[in-house]
């Protein structure tokens, strides 16, 4: 993975293990689309449950190639941190012990305060593999 870091710049690892919502862009015939998701980052990859209600999976498997951009904003500081990544992704199995750590970095490791939904994932989810070829990392933060 090739890092493009801006003038200025923040750890990137210490970014992907905070509970923040990425947006997964995808093709699709209609033009792009793009899919607010919960991420874990493991193995130099991110990872994104998909449910059958959901498109993505099938546009990923139709046009591997998309991004993902990732913000770290809090408005009181002045903090935005961005990293935008860009490769291709891949429709793989469900992983239940890799769920679980999503699950967990999102609604804590109390399982029986989670919503049932997370609490009875099946087999008939997937897990997108996204593996990033390039991240551009900016701290465009400013003076509040």
């Amino acid at each position: 993975m090739k890092i493009i870091e801006g003038k200025r710049s923040f750890d990137l690892d210490k970014m992907l293990m905070k509970p923040l919502f990425a947006h997964l862009s995808t093709a699709s015939p209609e033009g792009p689309r793009d899919s607010p998701v919960w991420f874990i980052w493991e193995d130099s990859c991110l990872w994104i449950i998909g449910t059958p209600e959901d498109t993505f999976p099938s546009r990923i498997q139709n046009t591997p190639s998309c991004a993902i951009g990732i913000v770290d904003f809090e408005p009181d500081s002045g903090k935005v941190y961005h990293a935008g990544f860009r490769g291709k992704a891949s429709v793989e199995l469900f992983n239940f012990k890799l769920a679980h750590k999503l699950f967990t970095k999102y609604l804590g490791s109390n399982d029986k305060n989670w919503d049932l939904r997370f609490k009875t994932q099946n087999s008939h989810n997937v897990f997108i593999r996204f593996v990033p070829e390039t991240v551009v990392v900016r701290d465009q933060s400013y003076n509040v």
